[in-house]
């Protein structure tokens, strides 16, 4: 994407992958292992098993700091030799990597030394304020003493975020050589951006040895006695220095910090491995949370996308929404504070338009890219829209959203006079830059939209969903101006959006494929291709009720559905590929939005399959966690989904996607404004035999569930009630 993947998509085979402005390079296939990941606020962290790095082996390894590489080489040797690996794991809130590993057998001369197994050796490693924390505990089980040396090696090259994606650079900036100090190293780098990078390195107790690419160790183990060595690395940029504390007070700190930010209410189930799936959502959730001067907001994904999107933003939030409105609210906050204010060509701004992404690396702050502040999605403004409307209904926070009336009066502007810029009735893109990203809805690779020949559109470009999020966008502003005494504007935006759907029918509806098309090119062409985009208009309800059950029946055959979720283009179409980025693979927040629509329309069949496909997804992925994307092979006995090369994972919209889908199946909404919780017509998946959810707040009031199959239905009952707040079960 650059935004989303920049094109990682190279599409048909005479594609050339060079031609992709913001193309993520896979130059060799993926490493055999899954990589283990920590974040903290503006750090993240790629480690092997081992929690080492190395970035000449595996590209995307490193400690990565506002977008820049801070570290991209840590390697922990014993001798010249990498230790034993016994195992490792990121503790299940995401704060902490634990790796456990013993010695090798150690030889001199033909005769063994020390024989495997005598050492074990725990690292641990966090990060937390700017800072990568890492503790070496080793322990002697011989019955004699032990000296034994090892080595730490570090180095950092700077890379920035898209250099490590693949993007090549005509000039850099200055790489000094690492300083020795009292105490440490400090790796520097001043760039073209005028901006002075550090990772200063430190240990206690001081090495035996300091050198400019490691630290060396000589410790004596009595028998049954153990030795422990602290390091931090802090991460500094210009005049920002960071501060180390002590290992166990930093790690205090930051799992306390993880409890805080954790999502309620509480859900369990009476299915221990959805539970799994449900507790690794929700931790990494709270890992990709960060906090800045607007409240929260969750970073779209690691590595490629740690930083704030609009569109992915929105869409986690609204996943979200239902336990948790206060990401909306921090989404909500940092949008309208970087909502475009005047036109800029070179960023597609426009005034009122929503933030595509924003961007800190030198890269961005030098111009050599347009994404420090870019605005080249088509549906991040309606988006927003719709969050606020659904942010109001289900808190009634009428005084925030007043505080941002301008913001969306502004936003609504935007779409009539920017966003539909030919006065057709739907709302199109074309980029104004061609440093900017061809295509620019959520399939936003450069061959996602195209003809059934496979011959690709050509802009302005019209998608289908997005007539969607435009249509209840209208509706949330007209709810809004309602609730603000703006009646002109709120009887204006009802009528609008009524026209829009009806418009939309006449124009969309394509009886050759029984679904809306994709997209209409600039000449006002359907692109008669079945896809995924069609069953996202079942989210927005834009959809007519006969057209929603045929797209229903399309998307539940072979050709859409692989087993474990809806692909994003039917087998049967002519650029369909199940190892592309977009036109072929599954995507779980896309089926997350459709198993919502379906919800809507109350074809729960379908909505209820791709629930089960997306569980047993979970229990065949590491740490129960679902990618951005993975392959759209059809599903295989006794094999799990076929991964992606470069999917990021997590994703902050691929975590909260179990929240919406159980959402739908037990049928819940939240009305604050009415002060009542519905559960409509809920179903439980057939792996589910009850669910307890803990702590819904409803303003003042908050209540606990639970839901429990009685014969061929769902009870609901009310298990604690705290305030005055109504709980009603429809069918």
């Amino acid at each position: 994407m650059e935004t989303h993947s920049a094109g990682t998509d190279t599409g048909r085979p005479e594609t050339a992958a060079a031609s992709v402005t913001y193309y993520i390079q896979a130059t060799s296939a993926p490493p055999d292992y899954e990589a283990l990941v920590l974040k903290n606020e503006e750090t993240f962290g790629i480690f092997d098993r081992y929690g080492d790095i190395d970035a000449t082996e595996r590209s995307q390894e490193g400690v990565y700091f506002h977008g820049t590489r801070y570290l991209s080489r840590l390697k922990l040797t014993h001798l010249d030799s990498r230790p034993l690996l016994l195992s490792s794991t990121v503790r299940n809130d995401n704060v902490l990597l634990a790796a456990d590993m013993t010695n090798p057998d150690i030889l001199s001369d033909g005769s063994l030394l020390l024989s495997r197994g005598t050492l074990h050796i725990y690292r641990q490693q966090f990060l937390w304020k700017d800072c990568l924390y890492v503790s070496l505990s080793v322990r002697n089980y011989a019955v004699t003493p032990v000296v034994i040396g090892f080595a730490l090696e570090f180095g950092a090259d700077f890379a920035d975020i898209f250099e490590v994606r693949g993007q090549r650079r005509e000039h850099r900036g200055v790489l000094k050589d690492p300083r020795v100090v009292p105490g440490g190293v400090v790796l520097e780098y001043c760039g073209l951006d005028s901006a002075t990078r550090h990772t200063v390195i430190r240990s206690s107790p001081p090495p035996e040895a300091i050198l400019a690419s490691g630290f060396h160790f000589r410790l004596e183990l009595p028998p049954e006695k153990d030795r422990h060595v602290e390091l931090c690395f802090a991460f500094e940029l210009d005049h920002r220095t960071a501060a180390c504390s002590d290992f166990a007070s930093g790690l205090e700190a930051a799992s306390s910090a993880e409890a805080a930010t954790g999502l309620a209410p509480r859900i369990s189930t009476s299915n221990v491995q959805f539970d799994a799936w449900i507790n690794r959502s929700r931790a990494d959730l709270n890992m990709l949370l960060t906090k800045g001067p607007c409240g929260l907001y969750p970073y779209a994904g690691v590595p490629w996308f740690s930083t704030p999107f609009g569109r992915d933003g929105i869409i986690t939030a609204l996943e979200c929404l239902w336990l948790a409105p206060q990401i909306a609210r921090g989404v909500l906050s940092y949008l309208a504070a970087t909502q475009a204010k005047d036109l800029s060509p070179e960023r597609d701004a426009e005034p009122g338009k929503i933030l595509h992404e924003a961007r800190e690396g030198e890269m961005a702050a030098s111009g050599e890219i347009p994404f420090g502040r870019y605005y080249g999605s088509i549906d991040s403004t309606p988006l927003f829209l719709m969050l606020a409307g659904a942010y109001y209904r289900r808190t009634g926070d009428l005084g925030f959203i007043q505080s941002l009336w301008p913001n969306i009066d502004l936003a609504s502007r935007w779409i009539d006079e920017y966003g539909d810029a030919d006065h057709d009735g739907f709302v199109e893109y074309r980029r104004q830059t061609d440093k900017g990203l061809v295509n620019q809805g959520w399939k936003d690779s450069h061959d996602a939209i195209f003809h059934a020949d496979g011959r690709l559109a050509e802009g302005p470009i019209a998608l289908c969903e997005v007539q969607g999020y435009v249509y209840q966008a209208k509706l949330s502003v007209a709810d809004i101006a309602g609730a603000l005494g703006h009646l002109e504007i709120a009887q204006r935006k009802k009528s609008e959006a009524v026209d829009l759907k009806e418009t939309f029918e006449q124009a969309f509806w394509c009886d050759p494929i029984s679904m809306y098309a994709l997209a209409l090119d600039g000449e006002k062409r359907q692109c008669q291709v079945k896809t995924s985009n069609a069953g996202q208009c079942l989210f927005t309800g834009i959809a007519g009720k006969a057209h929603a059950q045929k797209i229903a029946g399309q998307l539940g055959t072979d050709s859409f559905f692989s087993g474990w979720g809806v692909r994003t283009v039917a087998s049967s179409e002519s650029r369909y590929n199940p190892m592309s980025y977009h036109n072929g693979s599954v995507w779980p927040h896309d089926n997350t939005l459709i198993a919502a629509g379906l919800a809507r329309y109350r074809l729960t069949p379908l909505a209820a399959r791709i629930l089960g496909g997306f569980f047993d997804a979970s229990g065949m992925m590491s740490l129960n966690r679902l990618p951005e994307l993975f392959c759209g092979f059809s599903r295989r006995p006794g094999k799990g989904p076929t991964l992606y090369p470069v999917a990021c994972s997590p994703q902050a919209w691929s975590a909260g996607a179990v929240f919406l889908l159980l959402q739908s199946s037990i049928g819940l909404s939240i009305d604050a404004i009415e002060n009542h919780i519905v559960l409509t017509s809920p179903v439980l998946p057939s792996f589910l035999e009850s669910v307890r959810i803990q702590n819904i707040e409803v303003g003042d009031a908050s209540v606990d569930l639970m839901l429990f199959r009685s014969g061929n239905a769902v009870a609901v009952t009310v298990e604690r009630r705290s305030g005055e707040v109504d709980v009603l079960a429809v069918n």
